[in-house]
């Protein structure tokens, strides 16, 4: 469960509203593109503005897939886990075969699909995905965190200023949740001690994880910290303050995304 967060189905519908809320953030960048413009090329290397919007359309529709018909999507998702189908390259080769106009649509109509997926979903339920099952809540904050952080990379290809709101939240939850997974993917043994992670929240609140005390700890702005496990910037273009070795160890791998590790972002410079 998030912190902060009730366990109630009133909190899972605020968590829906949220989800739309970043779609329509990210549709008031790319709407206004033309054919040139969605195919500005993005900080994700070999990417375009159309080629991001292919990535999230393919994985909502995935998304949705889970949520309504999860046995076929067992079924769809065997090749990929066995190692003989790649759906990141599948997503991207069927955006290009739309033209990025066609893709914009295809991304509208499958977060759409997506939405209401979620709609009927109960939040008891656990969901297949591309590694262990998820938890509704866990699942639509991942597409929530996904929205946002591939939107950052649309808006630094563009030049639009990063998307900075309370929903900030619901990403920086998924990488505090994260970090055993951050070294789980990478062969690396969890370090035991804990870590307090401090962040100020876009209306100067405090959002605040882990025991009061502790002595490893991550501080500094949302926003910072969101850019950070998703991999948006790198560790020394960030203002955190970083105190102690576990902390030391977790920021440079931290990662909020399920899959393997990336390669990250060079420093600025």
């Amino acid at each position: 469960m998030n912190p902060g967060v009730s366990d109630s189905s009133d909190s899972f519908d605020a968590l829906r509203v949220d989800l739309a809320a970043e779609v329509a953030a990210l549709a008031a960048v790319v709407d206004p593109l033309g054919a040139a413009g969605l195919r500005t090329p993005t900080p994700a290397e070999g990417w375009d503005v159309a080629d991001t919007l292919a990535h999230l359309a393919a994985f909502d529709d995935h998304g949705a897939q889970a949520m309504t018909d999860p046995d076929a999507f067992r079924a769809a998702v065997a090749p990929v886990l066995d190692g003989s189908l790649d759906p990141i390259a599948e997503a991207t080769a069927r955006g290009r075969s739309f033209g990025p106009e066609g893709c914009r649509d295809w991304w509208h109509r499958a977060s759409a699909g997506l939405a209401a997926a979620a709609a009927d979903l109960d939040r008891s339920v656990r969901l297949p995905w591309y590694g262990p099952d998820m938890g509704a809540m866990s699942f639509v904050t991942a597409r929530l965190m996904e929205t946002w952080a591939h939107g950052q990379d649309v808006r630094d290809g563009v030049g639009a200023p990063p998307e900075v709101s309370p929903r900030l939240r619901h990403v920086a939850d998924i990488g505090v949740r994260a970090r055993p997974y951050s070294f789980a993917v990478r062969g690396l043994e969890l370090p035991a001690a804990p870590i307090r992670v401090e962040l100020v929240a876009p209306d100067g609140a405090a959002w605040v994880w882990g025991p009061e005390g502790a002595a490893d700890l991550v501080r500094g702005s949302a926003l910072d910290f969101c850019l950070l496990v998703t991999q948006r910037r790198h560790r020394d273009d960030l203002a955190l303050e970083v105190r102690g070795p576990v902390a030391h160890a977790w920021v440079p791998i931290a990662q909020a995304f399920a899959g393997g590790a990336g390669p990250g972002r060079a420093p600025a410079g």
